[in-house]
């Protein structure tokens, strides 16, 4: 991959980094401050669809959290010189001139380290 295509990379990680960090921020604060209300619920509904939502919160942030650790990994790969080949490949011992994932797959998740073949057979493992 070209030093240019790299640098791009680089900077939308970055920037997708810093937008999820701040949601998380946002959403683990709300979470646990029990939202916008300073009054507790009175009606068992009530604490019903707050917990709901408290519980939908911390699930996103889990998810946010998960999102992070590829990004700064993907972000590592670059550094490395690994960014945007398929790490299931190479560990099959495909050459790297044949482990690439495709730039439109990377334009659509650059934090991916799978090719599309490997991370649809990865999934059907798991089913």
């Amino acid at each position: 991959m070209k030093k240019s295509d790299l640098d791009q990379f680089k900077v939308l990680l970055t920037q997708l980094r810093a937008q999820i960090r701040g949601d998380v921020r946002q959403l683990t604060s709300e979470a646990l401050e029990g939202g916008h209300d300073s009054k507790s619920p009175t009606h068992m509904a009530e604490l019903g669809t707050e917990t709901f939502e408290q519980d939908f919160s911390l699930g996103v942030v889990e998810r946010d959290q998960s999102v992070l650790e590829k990004i700064n990994d993907a972000l590592s790969r670059i550094d490395d010189g690994t960014y945007g080949l398929c790490k299931s490949c190479l560990a099959d011992g495909k050459p790297p001139s044949r482990s690439g994932i495709p730039k439109m797959r990377l334009k659509a998740v650059p934090y991916a380290d799978e090719c599309v073949a490997c991370a649809r057979k990865k999934e059907q493992m798991a089913y």
